[in-house]
């Protein structure tokens, strides 16, 4: 018998401390990694993100992963990309997803297919990512995007994402709320290093009726960090935690990372609703940020 985790949604409306964490599907049908990670934390987060071919890259799909997270205890956050479906597929994936007890989706443009591991696919992109979150909301309301009446609506608690780093930070503040007049409900963002500024953007947006989950990007390196600097837009990590994870050397460079995003997480909890939490290919270490980062 599948248990029922507890809704992401309720923990929201309930003014707690949301945290998610994010996990990228495999490049090939060998799941043992996440389902032995996502073990160790049932009952410690509240919701789970599964990514939507990040980067381009091919890998199993979102919703498939899901329905495992979701059978294990976890309230699945199904992330859902414009690139590579157009609206019917995507309305199709959605009743499928409902259907299978996922409720809860991330509203992406993704990224164009020039990054990733098939340089030659033709992307979609037939919606952006407001017009999915409108979509998404009329299949709450019972009807499909062409205005056609649904035989059993979904009921999907619908997420967007947010650069609080972005300079300047204007047009990211209007895009904000068009995502909210769209039917956002919650924001997970992205990587933040520099609460400071966070807090300024957080004060800009706490007029609003959303949440808002900080982004925390588990750093593995100097050179990661560095890279992330110049191929991320919206995403600066200051030269003092670059120097840190640079004189930890290789061998403890992880261990600087945990400690930064530890106190990343304390230092950006006043003002937000939450954390989503990116440990991707570090993913063991999970437990160790949230038991320091004293999230449960």
């Amino acid at each position: 018998m599948i248990r029922e985790p507890r809704r992401l949604k309720d923990v929201l409306a309930q003014g707690q401390f949301a945290v998610t964490v994010e996990y990228n599907p495999p490049k090939g049908t060998n799941l043992t990694h996440v389902v032995e990670s996502a073990k160790a934390l049932v009952g410690r987060v509240h919701g789970v993100n599964v990514t939507d071919n990040t980067a381009a890259i091919v890998r199993a799909g979102s919703l498939p992963v899901c329905r495992v997270l979701y059978e294990l205890g976890h309230d699945p956050v199904m992330q859902l990309t414009c690139r590579d479906r157009n609206r019917i597929a995507m309305q199709s994936d959605l009743m499928g997803a409902h259907i299978l007890g996922i409720r809860n989706i991330l509203c992406l443009t993704g990224d164009y297919p020039t990054v990733g591991d098939h340089k030659e696919a033709k992307p979609v992109y037939d919606l952006d990512s407001v017009q999915v979150m409108q979509l998404v909301t009329g299949l709450n309301n019972g009807k499909d995007y062409a205005g056609n009446k649904l035989d059993g609506s979904t009921a999907f608690t619908i997420g967007g994402a947010v650069t609080p780093e972005a300079d300047p930070l204007g047009p990211m503040l209007v895009k904000f709320e068009v995502k909210v007049r769209a039917g956002a409900e919650f924001f997970q963002t992205q990587a933040i290093y520099q609460p400071e500024q966070f807090k300024t953007f957080m004060q800009a947006v706490r007029p609003f009726n959303v949440k808002v989950l900080a982004g925390i990007l588990l750093l593995r390196s100097a050179k990661m960090a560095e890279f992330m600097n110049a191929n991320i837009p919206g995403v600066c990590v200051p030269q003092d935690m670059i120097d840190e994870m640079r004189a930890a050397g290789d061998k403890r460079a992880l261990d600087a990372g945990v400690e930064i995003a530890v106190r990343t997480i304390k230092a950006v909890r006043p003002y937000c609703d939450g954390v989503h939490i990116m440990a991707i290919k570090s993913t063991e270490r999970l437990p160790e940020i949230l038991t320091k980062a004293e999230l449960g």
